[in-house]
């Protein structure tokens, strides 16, 4: 029986919580070692400060603390042993050991409850998967059967002895030598580095590069000839795409086991290849996979008359022709080189600024206003993959990554699936434009899914052919019963993909069960680290904290990524991290209230709903998924349907124990964390309609992230650029521990050779009870490996807070190195977060030196949003769309240079500038203005502003999360803290998320008793008039008695004119000025006031 006072695997965090509730001197409790495997943690109460000593076993498995100096060593067969005797006063601890602190009491009802329907059993999969997980589990109980065996002879005389019976008559003598040194004397020594828990074999290593050295130089010269054959026969290559240098690098192990690969990878390729064309032809492959011609229909001014323009985006030839008809002449166009920059209004949220280069080297600027947001959003990506193609780089700056989660509900999947992988249904959608761009990266995360992995991996490549023309290779899949990733890319970036690393955890019943838990993929693209986890968490409303703590298993315990970084868990490992699955939270409302909840999402009520999302409310008291963001959900929630429709939600299921009850929620989610001043942006979030074989929805997310090529350094392969240096200054971390002991910093990144140490920094009390560490002057002066701007300003420091006494880390943070400046102190910032909980903060300064040399633009900087005059934009910003191509910024964030060079608002715009989550025209299709806004909605203004639960507060974030409006509006607690609302006109309340047709008979309806015209097509721009647009009283009385079918009361500028179609548009066309804001010649004037116009013309 385990002794109370032994914790097992909970983290210091915990363990210093349960000693402080005692509040006992001599209080005591164990605890596996975070930094040692095998070993223990002892942590005392004394005098309200907890004392950690390490205990650790020798090569006899027996046990000793280290203690104070002076004090002689003690070895223990048992840790019971040690324990009493520590009991004893005097014996080299603070105090001796009087009050053991018990486990706390698990919820024994908790664990059977859970919906064990379909575990029956696992199902089958390749053994690889199950047995390698339970062998690396349990190899301590596996050694501790075996009987003991007397005179056992050595490992290096065992191997010598089957030497001598394996056939060596083919082998090289040189090679045989080898071998039998290595065997009787090198063995040996790799034989220690493994008792001192390192995962390195030097000796072995040699030996192998010593065998395959001429098998290595044969790899190098044989490559270059298999990549030209490649080359001929791969119909999807870009024009920009040149093959890379081979780079011979050392004949270590490393790299032979990389050539071997691409070796293999390239004959499996070329020979699939030359199968497709002589199959097709040599044109049929790659005249389906071209983009076709695009053509938008804009509005533009000329002269202060507005105009209709045709705009054709032809990425293939790489031009932007302006036409002034559809069918007519071209009238003229502009090369990719020639088009500079597009700059999104974050203001007008359909309104476009393109900067071109004209013939006498001039930078001209063009408006446009597009027919709505969306499609101005296909029109950025289609010039912004214009742009890729032609561009001269030869490896990308960015790339597209499509995610998809879906609980298949043990039921096989439809015949045709494609509407999830083309973003297509509820919530942000993609528009139809962007159909023809395939994305780089395919990550599909399924739950309860009944195939398998080779029949699942035929259905999506098949189905992702038949939308891109395009086989997708697989970079990586991985099953833990039914919980299943598959990681898919384009043919042309097989070779930008290395270091694939797969791993799963267990969640379910005891943690020992696979029907609940995580599998994940890693992998790094050039320069930049991927990783994505597919999780299936603990089901059921009230197991709320029980998911939590899934969450919090699967952050410690899922191993990927680079080895090196041991101190971080994977959200501090990767420049960017998804996090995918059916996370099983649920909206926590009263079972009684189930037809409400029905209602208001019949009437796309979401934000009511929202505000009791139980995901969000635990994000928002960083409970779980700290510093990670979500995009906003603007889609019904996708569990728990009827299958075979999306009409009906089945929200009760009869059971042995009685009725229980699943309210319609949004299980099924896609958060991520990327490292600061990344680019990334979300580009679609919603779900499909029409994939019914599930009680869930599938759910798609689409992103946008900046990657960085393999830099090679001009100075050679193998030599340290001497000229960089990066300093920190004036540095000092504010822990929340109760600990004593001394800490030390550790600065890990791949810029950096190996990790650097630093000297213990000077602890002194803080407010609070909390811990302040000054490092001052004394950290050391990193040296980077290659110090050319273009390089080193992309990297990130890792920073990890440890103990001195047990090697424990306290907190890890980031810090980025795209500065504003260099060779000046900045100041830095970052958040120190622990096993994801918050445990402190590292400030300082940083100054960076860098060589000669200039960084270069990147190409996501093509496209840019432009920081409207801030002055009258509150009000307007609230009312307006959502921009999906800006992230907004918190606190404490100085920008994403990647993403935007001059956005960063000012702190005290920050909630007011959050548009609200209704207004967004990216969301649906809806060709009508909807339904008039609830009489209740129309008297309180506040109510238009209610907003779901925020998650963490900004002021202690990571410089990475990103708040969503739903979490801003909630966030000021009060009519005092949020933004003046201008006076209420009748503006429709947008509900565009959905795609029916139904919606559009209640919209016109809804248009007709209002007494006012549906707008024509081409009018729908959503750009303010520029008139006085306050409502007279006579008019606001009107509505709000109910007598809204009567027309408003003629005047001079009515805001809301019932007027012919025609009439209409040539009022709008008279009053809108394209011009900038500033020169309106009554600027900021009647800015308040443009807000509620601008609500009801934008759609």
């Amino acid at each position: 029986m385990v002794p109370c006072w032994n914790h097992g695997n909970i983290t210091r965090s915990k363990a210093e919580e349960l000693l402080s509730r005692t509040g006992k001197d001599g209080s005591f409790l164990v605890r596996a070692s975070e930094s040692i495997s095998r070993a223990y943690a002892l942590c005392v109460l004394y005098r309200n400060c907890v004392y950690t000593y390490r205990i650790l076993p020798n090569e006899d498995d027996k046990f000793t603390v280290q203690a104070s100096e002076g004090v002689p060593m003690r070895f223990f067969t048992k840790l019971d042993q040690l324990i009493e005797f520590y009991k004893k006063e005097n014996m080299g601890l603070v105090t001796h050991l009087q009050y053991p602190v018990p486990l706390e009491e698990e919820d024994a009802g908790d664990e059977p409850e859970e919906d064990t329907e379909g575990i029956t059993s696992p199902p089958e999969l390749p053994p690889r998967n199950i047995l390698s997980y339970e062998t690396k589990e349990f190899p301590a109980s596996l050694e501790s059967a075996r009987a003991p065996e007397v005179n056992r002879p050595s490992p290096s005389e065992t191997l010598l002895q089957r030497l001598q019976t394996v056939d060596t008559s083919g082998l090289p003598e040189e090679h045989l030598k080898a071998i039998q040194d290595y065997l009787s004397t090198q063995l040996l020594l790799d034989l220690e580095f493994v008792k001192t828990g390192s995962g390195s074999l030097p000796h072995l290593k040699k030996l192998t590069t010593l065998l395959c050295k001429e098998l290595y130089s044969e790899v190098l010269r044989t490559l270059p000839s298999l990549e030209s054959l490649q080359r001929l026969f791969d119909q999807q290559l870009s024009p920009g795409l040149r093959p890379r240098p081979q780079v011979p690098g050392e004949a270590n192990l490393a790299n032979m086991v990389a050539k071997l690969s691409q070796l293999t990878s390239l004959l499996s390729s070329i020979e699939d290849k030359v199968k497709t064309f002589l199959s097709e032809g040599p044109e049929a492959s790659h005249r389906r996979s071209l983009i076709p011609p695009v053509t938008f229909e804009v509005k533009a001014e000329s002269l202060g008359i507005p105009q209709k323009l045709q705009l054709k985006v032809d990425v293939e030839s790489g031009k932007l022709i302006i036409k002034k008809s559809k069918d007519g002449s071209e009238d003229k166009f502009y090369s990719h080189k020639k088009i500079l920059q597009l700059i999104k209004s974050q203001k007008f949220l359909n309104k476009l600024v393109i900067l071109v280069e004209t013939e006498k080297e001039k930078i001209q600027r063009k408006e446009y206003v597009f027919a709505d947001s969306k499609k101005r959003e296909g029109f950025c990506q289609l010039l912004q993959q214009m742009k890729n193609k032609h561009s001269e780089q030869p490896e990308p700056d960015m790339i597209t990554i499509f995610i998809g989660t879906w609980n298949m509900g043990n039921a096989p999947p439809p015949k045709k699936i494609t509407s999830w992988f083309l973003s297509k249904g509820q919530g942000k959608t993609r528009d139809d434009t962007a159909d023809y761009i395939p994305h780089d990266i395919y990550v599909i995360g399924t739950q309860e899914d009944p195939l398998g992995e080779k029949e699942w991996l035929e259905i999506l490549r098949h189905s992702l052919q038949e939308i891109t023309s395009m086989t997708f290779k697989t970079v990586a899949i991985h099953t833990l019963w039914n919980i299943r990733i598959v990681v898919l890319a384009k043919p042309e970036h097989e070779n930008r993909i290395s270091h694939i690393c797969t791993d799963n955890v267990k969640t379910g019943i005891a943690n020992t069960l696979g029907n609940k838990g995580a599998v994940g993929v890693s992998f790094m693209f050039n320069g930049t680290s991927l990783g994505f986890v597919n999780s299936h968490l603990t089901s059921g409303s009230e197991k709320k904290l029980r998911r939590n703590q899934n969450y919090m298993n699967i952050l410690r315990f899922l191993a990927l990524g680079d080895k090196k970084l041991s101190p971080f868990n994977i959200t501090h490992r990767f420049t960017h991290l998804f996090w995918l699955g059916d996370l099983n939270y649920r909206v926590e409302l009263p079972t009684w209230e189930a037809e409400t909840i029905i209602q208001k999402i019949k009437q796309q009520q979401y934000t009511d709903l929202l505000s009791h999302d139980q995901l969000l409310t635990e994000r928002k008291e960083q409970k779980v998924f700290l510093h990670f963001e979500e995009e906003e959900i603007t889609f019904a929630p996708t569990y728990r349907f009827e299958r075979l429709t999306r009409d009906r939600y089945a929200y009760t299921k009869q059971k042995a124990t009685g009725m229980k009850y699943n309210l319609p929620s949004w299980c099924d989610r896609v958060l991520w964390k990327s490292y600061p001043l990344v680019h990334v942006v979300c580009q679609s979030y919603g779900s499909t309609s029409d994939i019914m074989t599930s009680d869930h929805s599938p759910v798609f997310a689409t992103f946008e992230a900046g990657v960085t090529s393999q830099f090679v350094s001009k100075n050679g392969p193998g030599t340290v650029d001497g000229q960089g240096q990066i300093e920190f200054l004036r540095c000092y971390a504010t822990l929340k521990t109760k600990s004593q002991t001394k800490f030390y910093l550790e600065f890990h990144s791949s810029c950096l050779e190996s990790f650097v140490k630093s000297q213990e920094g000077e602890n002194e009390e803080g407010s609070e009870g909390e811990l302040v560490v000054k490092f001052g002057e004394t950290l050391p002066k990193l040296t980077p490996i290659i110090s050319d701007p273009e390089y080193l300003l992309d990297q990130h420091i890792l920073i990890s807070i440890k103990s001195s006494d047990s090697d424990e880390s306290y907190g890890e943070g980031c810090i980025a190195l795209r500065l504003e400046a260099t060779e000046t102190p900045l100041p830095i910032h970052t958040p120190l977060t622990h096993h994801g909980e918050m445990t402190g903060h590292f400030r300082g300064e940083i100054k960076l030196q860098t060589s000669q040399g200039k960084k270069r633009e990147k190409l996501y900087d093509f496209v840019k949003t432009e920081r409207d005059d801030s002055s009258g934009l509150k009000s307007l910003r609230s009312l307006t769309s959502h921009d999906s191509g800006k992230q907004w910024e918190p606190a404490g964030r100085p920008g994403d240079l990647g993403k935007n060079t001059v956005e960063a608002c000012p702190q005290d715009d920050l909630q007011p500038t959050k548009p609200e989550m209704f207004e967004n025209p990216l969301y649906g299709s809806v060709n009508s203005f909807p339904k008039p806004v609830p009489r209740k909605e129309q008297e309180s203004p506040k109510l238009l502003r209610k907003e779901p639960p925020s998650c963490p507060d900004p002021g202690l974030l990571s410089p990475s999360i990103v708040l969503t409006k739903a979490q801003e509006g909630e966030g000021g607690k009060g009519p005092g803290k949020q933004a003046p609302v201008p006076p209420v006109c009748p503006a429709p309340r947008l509900r565009s998320f959905t795609c029916s047709s139904s919606a559009e008979g209640r919209v016109a309806s809804g248009d007709k008793s209002q007494g006012k015209p549906k707008a024509p097509a081409g009018s729908q721009a959503p750009v303010p008039a520029k008139r006085p647009i306050k409502p007279s009283r006579s008019e606001m009385s009107q509505q709000q008695s109910g007598s809204l079918s009567m027309p408003p009361t003629p005047s001079p500028r009515p805001p809301l004119p019932v007027k012919s179609p025609a009439v209409l548009h040539l009022q709008h066309s008279k009053s809108r000025d394209y011009r900038e804001n500033t020169e309106l010649p009554h600027h900021g004037k009647h800015r308040p006031e443009e807000g509620p116009l601008s609500r009801t013309t934008m759609q």
